[in-house]
C-alpha cells in the first residue's frame, strides 16, 4: 500500500477519523495497530524482524540506562547497537560481501573461480535501515541520559514503527517523538490545514513531477551508448529532480501526515537545489534528519571539528563513504558517497584561496550567486549519476556519452526529439523552482495565506487539477523505501 495510491488515502483517512474518536488513552494502540497494517500490506512476515528490532532497542535500552559502571555500560550498547545492525548485515550486506570478496579471494588463489561464495538471495524489506537507525539513536540517547528508557514497550514500538515515517523516514529522535506521544492531543484546525497542503504537495512532486521524469531517467541510463547522447544528458538532468522530488514528496506527505495526528515530526528538506556549496547542500538542505544522525552519533564520535585538520577530513571521508553504503549494498553507492566527501573535504581545503579571490574579484552578488548554485547543482549531479547507475560501469557510460558528444551537442540537439511530454516535464521541474524561491524568501504557506484569495485558490487549482488530470498515482513505489 504505496503512500501515493488511492488505497493510502483511503486507510489514513479512516484511521484519523478513528483516532479523534478515541480518547488519549488508547491512540497508541490505534497508532501501533495501524502501523503494522500498513507494513504487513508489502510482506506480511516482515513484521517479525519490525517486532524483532523493537524488542531489542527495548531490552537494551532498559539495560543500558542501569545504574552499572560505565565499561559495562559501554559493553551493553555496543552488544545492542551490533544486535540492531545484524539484520541490516544478513539482508543487505551480506550478498554484496560476498560478491566483493569472490573476485579478491579468487585473484589471491585463496578460492577457486569455479567455487562461488555462498549467497542468501533474500529481499531486502522496505524501510529496514530506517527503523533500524531509529532504533540505534535511541540507544545511544538512552545510554547518554537524553531520553529516559522507555518502559511501555507498546509506546517504543509506535516510534519505530509510526506508519508516515516508516518506510522512508524522517529518522526521527526518540525524545522529542515520545514527549509527544504522552501528551493529549486535541483537534488543531491549522495544523490540519498544514498537514493537508503538505500531503497535497507531497503527492504533487512524487505523482506528478518525480513519476514522470522517471520515464526519461530510465531511457537514459539503459545502455546509454547505445542511447542519444541528449537523451543521456536530459536522463542526467532530470534524474537530479527525480531523486528530489520522489524522496522530499514522501518527506512532505510523512510529516503531513503526522502533523495531522497532532504529531510534529523533523524537516528532512530545505530547498536544497538553492545550496551556494555542497557542505551547505549536505548539512543544511538535504535529508536533513540522516545527516544530522551521522553528525552526532558518528561524526562527533569520531571527534567531530575538534581535531586537526587532516584528521577532519578522514572523519569527513568516513561519514560520506558510511553513507553511501547505508543508501545501497553496491560500489556505486560508496563512489556516491566518497565524491560527495570529497567535495567537500576540497571545500575546506581550499578556504583561503577562495576568500582571496572573492575579494579581489567583485563580481555582483547575484551573480555569485548564481554561479555558486549552479556549480553546486552539477557537482552533485555528477555524484548523481553513480547513484542512480546500475554499476560502475553503466555509470562511467553515461559519463563518457556526455563528455565525448560535447563538441557535437548543438547540432545533436536540433535531432532530438522534443515532444509534448518533455516541455511538459520541463515545465513542472521550472514551476518547482519558481515556488522554491518563492520559498526560499518567505514560507510559501504564508506568503499565500497573507497574498490575495484569488492567488492562493489559483494555487490550489493548479495543483489540485494536475495531481487528477496527469498525475501518474500508484505507478511506482518510493526511491528511498529500498534503502
Amino acid at each position: 500500500m504505496l503512500p501515493n495510491s488511492l488505497n493510502f488515502l483511503l486507510f489514513f483517512a479512516a484511521l484519523v477519523g478513528a483516532y479523534y474518536v478515541l480518547s488519549h488513552r488508547w491512540r497508541w494502540v490505534l497508532l501501533l495497530i495501524g502501523s503494522y497494517y500498513f507494513y504487513s500490506t508489502f510482506d506480511p512476515k516482515y513484521l517479525f524482524l519490525l517486532g524483532a528490532t523493537t524488542l531489542v532497542a527495548y531490552i537494551f535500552g532498559i539495560a543500558v540506562a542501569k545504574p552499572y559502571t560505565q565499561a559495562i555500560r559501554r559493553l551493553v550498547l555496543t552488544a545492542g547497537i551490533l544486535t540492531e545492525l545484524s539484520s541490516l548485515f544478513v539482508f543487505k550486506y551480506f550478498d554484496f560481501l560476498m560478491g566483493s570478496l569472490g573476485p579478491v579471494l579468487s585473484s589471491l588463489n585463496v578460492v577457486s573461480d569455479a567455487i562461488a561464495l555462498p549467497r542468501l538471495d533474500i529481499i531486502l524489506p522496505v524501510g529496514l535501515s530506517f527503523y533500524t537507525f531509529s532504533c540505534i539513536s535511541y540507544l545511544v540517547d538512552a545510554y547518554r541520559g537524553t531520553v529516559k528508557p522507555e518502559l511501555h514497550l507498546g509506546k517504543l514500538a509506535v516510534y519505530v514503527a509510526f506508519f508516515p515515517k516508516l518506510l522512508a523516514g524522517p529518522i526521527e529522535r526518540a525524545p522529542a517523538f515520545l514527549a509527544q506521544l504522552s501528551k493529549p492531543i486535541t483537534v488543531d484546525r491549522i495544523a490540519i490545514i498544514t498537514g493537508i497542503q503538505l500531503i497535497v504537495w507531497g503527492l504533487f512532486k512524487k505523482v506528478v513531477i518525480a513519476d514522470r521524469l522517471s520515464v526519461f531517467v530510465d531511457i537514459g541510463f539503459t545502455n546509454p551508448a547505445f542511447q542519444s547522447p541528449v537523451s543521456v544528458l536530459v536522463a542526467v538532468y532530470f534524474y537530479a529532480f527525480q531523486i528530489y522530488c520522489d524522496f522530499s514528496g514522501y518527506s512532505d506527505i510523512a510529516i503531513g501526515g503526522a502533523l495531522i495526528l497532532g504529531i510534529r515530526l523533523m524537516e528532512n528538506f530545505r530547498r536544497p537545489y538553492m545550496a551556494k556549496s555542497v557542505p551547505e547542500f549536505w548539512n543544511k538542505r538535504w535529508h536533513l534528519s540522516l545527516m544530522r544522525w551521522f553528525r552526532d552519533y558518528l561524526y562527533i564520535p569520531l571527534g567531530g571539528n575538534r581535531v586537526s585538520a587532516g584528521r577532519r577530513y578522514i572523519n569527513v571521508m568516513v561519514i560520506f563513504l558510511v553513507s553511501g553504503l547505508w543508501h545501497g549494498a553496491n560500489w556505486t553507492f560508496v563512489i556516491w558517497g566518497g565524491l560527495n566527501g570529497l567535495y567537500q573535504v576540497v571545500h575546506s581545503a581550499i578556504e583561503r584561496p577562495r576568500k582571496w579571490i572573492s575579494s579581489h574579484i567583485n563580481l555582483p552578488g547575484i551573480l555569485t550567486t548564481l554561479m555558486s548554485v549552479l556549480l553546486t547543482f552539477h557537482l552533485v549531479g555528477v555524484a548523481w549519476v553513480f547513484f542512480r547507475a546500475s554499476s560502475i560501469s553503466n555509470a562511467l557510460a553515461v559519463l563518457k556519452r556526455i563528455w565525448s558528444s560535447l563538441p557535437q551537442l548543438p547540432g545533436l540537439l536540433t535531432s532530438y526529439n522534443w515532444n509534448t511530454e518533455f516541455f511538459l516535464s520541463l515545465a513542472l521541474i521550472i514551476f518547482l523552482m519558481v515556488v522554491e524561491m518563492l520559498d526560499e524568501r518567505k514560507p510559501m504557506s504564508k506568503r499565500l495565506a497573507d497574498g490575495p484569495a484569488i492567488i492562493r485558490w489559483a494555487f490550489y487549482y493548479t495543483v489540485g487539477f494536475s495531481l487528477l488530470v496527469i498525475g501518474m498515482w500508484g505507478t511506482q513505489g518510493f526511491v528511498y523505501m529500498n534503502f
